[in-house]
């Protein structure tokens, strides 16, 4: 199993896998989870315990120990760099987007993806690598 340097870029990764059009992975349902603890309203449990500015113990756990078999990290052809991705609503319920919480800081998980064409919302989404058109560009990613 391929291992992730950057848990952001991980999270990208799990949103075209988990959450995308046709799942390839089980979904991780927050709010469901919650339920099952008495928690009926994931944003305001975590507003309500000052929780709003991390990723919940659980969804860290459950994503770090997540593993993604080399053959579904090979199929990703497109991944999308939008702070509005769903996977970061089942981490930080009541996150607002404003803050730096799912910024990729590092492209050197690109070597588990071998067949990434295309990436998206890299100019005002959760892309904050310095140097990242010209990583992308040296490996034929298009940056639309």
């Amino acid at each position: 199993m391929s291992q992730f340097r950057d848990f952001n870029l991980k999270l990208l990764v799990i949103e075209e896998l988990m959450y995308g059009p046709e799942p390839l992975l089980p979904v991780y349902d927050l709010p469901a989870r919650l339920a099952e603890q008495g928690i009926g309203d994931p944003a305001s449990h975590v507003l309500d315990n000052g929780l709003h500015a991390e990723v919940l113990p659980q969804s860290r756990a459950h994503f770090e120990a997540l593993e993604i078999p080399a053959e579904l990290l090979a199929g990703i052809e497109e991944l999308c760099f939008d702070a509005g991705a769903d996977v970061f609503r089942h981490c930080a319920p009541a996150w607002d987007g404003e803050d730096d919480l799912f910024d990729v800081r590092s492209l050197d998980d690109l070597d588990l993806l071998p067949s990434l064409r295309e990436v998206t919302f890299v100019d005002d989404g959760v892309l904050a690598v310095p140097d990242a058109a010209e990583v992308f560009a040296s490996r034929g990613i298009d940056t639309d």
